[in-house]
C-alpha cells in the first residue's frame, strides 16, 4: 500500500472553463483525473491539501476520487502552545519566556504565523547580539505582525496628548465592560501602512 499525497492542488486542479483557465491547464487535471480512475482501489489512497477548495474542478471532488474532505482550522491556545514548542526546542530561549502567555495572546494565528514569530524573534536577539532569547523579542515580533513597522511618532506634542486621551478611553471601556476582551496593550505610535494608527490592542480572554 502506499499514499499519494498532492500538496497545493489549486494549482493543477482549478476549475475548467473559467476565465483564467487554458488548454495547458485543463489538459493537465483532465490527465490527472484519468491517472485517479487508474490507481488501484485497494493498494494506493491519493490525499491532497488545499487553501482554496472553492476553486477546485468538481470532477475532482465526484464520489471515487477526493470524495472525503477534512478542513484542519486555526488552532486553539492548547495548539499553538505545542506548535510554539516545537519552533523553539532548539533555540536559546531566557528564563522569562513566557509560552502560555505567548499562545493565548497569538489569537487566529496559523503555524506558519507561529513559526514566523519564532524566527523573527531569533533573528532579533542575534541582530542585539544575544546569547539568549527573550520574552521581550517575542512581544516585538509579534507586534511587527500583527501592527506592522513602526513609524515616525507625531511631532507635535499636543496631537500626542490628545491621542493619549483618546486611546485611554478605548482602554477604558474595555476594562469597564463585562465580558469585554481584556487590555493587551495601547500605544500611540503609528504602525503599519493604515493612516492613523494608533492602536488599542485586545486580545481574546477565552481559550480560542
Amino acid at each position: 500500500p502506499s499514499i499519494c499525497f498532492i500538496d497545493e492542488i489549486d494549482s493543477v486542479g482549478m476549475k475548467r472553463g473559467q476565465l483564467y483557465s487554458h488548454s495547458e491547464r485543463e489538459q493537465t487535471i483532465n490527465q490527472l483525473l484519468s491517472e485517479m480512475d487508474g490507481f488501484s482501489q485497494t493498494s494506493v489512497i491519493v490525499m491532497a491539501a488545499t487553501n482554496r477548495a472553492d476553486t477546485l474542478d468538481n470532477a475532482l471532488l465526484r464520489p471515487g476520487r477526493f470524495d472525503r474532505h477534512i478542513t484542519v482550522g486555526l488552532p486553539d491556545a492548547k495548539g499553538r502552545k505545542e506548535i510554539l514548542k516545537l519552533h523553539t526546542r532548539n533555540k536559546p530561549l531566557s528564563k522569562d519566556v513566557d509560552l502560555d502567555s505567548l499562545a493565548k495572546t497569538a489569537v487566529g494565528f496559523s503555524g506558519a504565523d507561529l513559526a514566523h514569530i519564532c524566527n523573527e524573534a531569533a533573528l532579533k536577539a542575534a541582530i542585539e547580539n544575544c546569547s539568549e532569547i527573550n520574552h521581550s523579542y517575542f512581544t516585538q515580533a509579534f507586534e511587527r505582525k500583527v501592527l506592522g513597522m513602526k513609524r515616525p511618532p507625531l511631532a507635535s506634542y499636543e496631537d500626542r496628548k490628545l491621542t493619549a486621551y483618546h486611546e485611554a478611553g478605548h482602554a477604558l471601556v474595555a476594562i469597564l465592560t463585562p465580558g469585554a476582551d481584556a487590555v493587551f496593550k495601547i500605544t500611540i505610535t503609528p504602525r503599519g501602512q493604515v493612516g492613523f494608527d494608533f492602536i488599542c490592542f485586545l486580545i481574546a480572554s477565552n481559550n480560542s
